[in-house]
């Protein structure tokens, strides 16, 4: 047997041909009908890592290899821009407690602390892997993950240093709650935070966030610690308005943060001043559906003008799900969102949320994250709740599976 034959010089990437692909979510207007650009009876070419091609399967151009889509349903992989995934232990006992009548609050959060502290960077890291890919495996391609069950200066810098091995999307979140050392000095924790901590973190994070809320941080804390990460390079984005009406989502606004996350209880003065800005209106279900908490108001953010995102919110606590397809069906059946209008959100939506325009489309040159699902229309991850419904993902052009 000879030597392999050497590659050909100036060959460029390999190109796939998706085609008989029975509707097509691309997000982008221009390409097909409604918001969501659908195009019917479509086909997708890729080169290398990003979208080459989009239009009707009878007009797509010849590609070095071919997939049969089956006429089944495709969109861009979900982006998920609110998950806390760097964290071991478990808190099965407090859900059930929840479940029997016991209520929610911001305190069970260091009960994930003690046994995030106590595990080795492997079991973290292992935990994250798995994590990601359940993810992945339903459909999910672009994660954003913070940090904040470290609390302590080494702590956080390891949950980003691990996170950031995995995703340029890392949140430093040092400001969850304050850490149990500083029970009894909340302004020398705010202190650490927006010091040592902030020092330790910045290089490994791109976004700085704050659990602002009734018992973890009021408004003046939450202003002093997302002033001193933007003085850092870091971009501000705020866990909003969950548990109660607060100063959070004004704030957000003002510093010109990417998003507001959970948005809940809202004034009309925070769902005009979210419509008349660039901060994005990220809602988490799941900390809804897991805490039987009532359900932010989508239809109300939606028609005020508001740019809406839906995602996870994973976590051990208050929403312990992986699955956009499960946020996609409660937003539609509790917050007043058609199928089409979740979709985006959990999209090109979350996109927005991570300021970015290379994900939550299939356009060309954006980045080919694709999700084949076994149905006809996108509608059916509303339609059919609970179903596993990926046929097959493809991330950066690469068949996952």
């Amino acid at each position: 047997m000879g030597p392999a034959p050497l590659p050909l010089e100036g060959k460029g990437p390999l190109s796939l041909l998706i085609t008989d692909i029975g509707t097509l979510v691309t997000n982008d207007p221009a390409l097909g009908s409604g918001p969501l650009g659908v195009v019917p009876d479509a086909a997708v070419v890729v080169e290398g890592s990003r979208i080459a091609w989009v239009g009707p399967a009878a007009a797509a151009p010849a590609a070095d290899e071919r997939f049969d889509a089956k006429h089944r349903a495709m969109l861009p992989g979900f982006v998920d821009s609110h998950a806390h995934l760097v964290f071991a232990g478990d808190r099965t006992a407090e859900f059930n407690a929840r479940m029997s009548g016991q209520a929610y609050t911001a305190g069970g959060i260091r009960t994930t602390v003690a046994a995030t502290r106590a595990a080795t960077d492997a079991e973290l890291d292992a935990n994250l892997v798995r994590f990601l890919r359940e993810a992945l495996h339903q459909g999910t391609t672009t994660v954003e993950c913070k940090s904040g069950y470290g609390l302590t200066v080494a702590d956080e810098a390891r949950a980003l240093r691990i996170a950031a091995s995995h995703t340029p999307e890392t949140t430093y979140l040092g400001a969850h709650v304050v850490a149990p050392e500083f029970a009894d000095d909340p302004a020398g924790y705010v202190d650490l935070v927006t010091g040592e901590m902030l020092d330790a973190c910045a290089p490994h994070a791109r976004w700085v966030d704050v659990f602002c809320e009734r018992g973890a941080f009021d408004g003046d804390q939450a202003r002093a610690i997302l002033t001193a990460g933007a003085e850092r390079g870091l971009i501000p984005r705020v866990h909003a308005n969950q548990l109660s009406y607060g100063p959070g989502v004004q704030l957000a606004v003002e510093l010109g943060a990417a998003s507001a996350d959970h948005c809940t209880h809202l004034t009309d003065e925070d769902v005009a001043a979210l419509a008349g800005s660039a901060t994005v209106a990220t809602l988490l279900p799941g900390a809804e559906f897991s805490t039987r908490a009532e359900y932010p108001n989508a239809r109300r953010l939606l028609d005020a003008g508001a740019t809406v995102a839906l995602s996870t919110d994973c976590n051990p606590g208050s929403s312990f799900t992986s699955s956009m397809a499960f946020c996609i069906a409660v937003a539609v059946r509790e917050m007043g969102m058609t199928p089409d209008e979740a979709v985006h959100a959990a999209t090109a939506g979350g996109a927005r949320a991570l300021r970015r325009t290379d994900v939550g489309v299939i356009t060309p040159g954006a980045r080919a994250d694709l999700l084949l699902l076994e149905a006809p229309s996108h509608v059916h991850l509303a339609y059919r709740p609970g179903v596993p419904l990926t046929a097959a993902v493809w991330r950066a052009g690469a068949r996952e599976f």
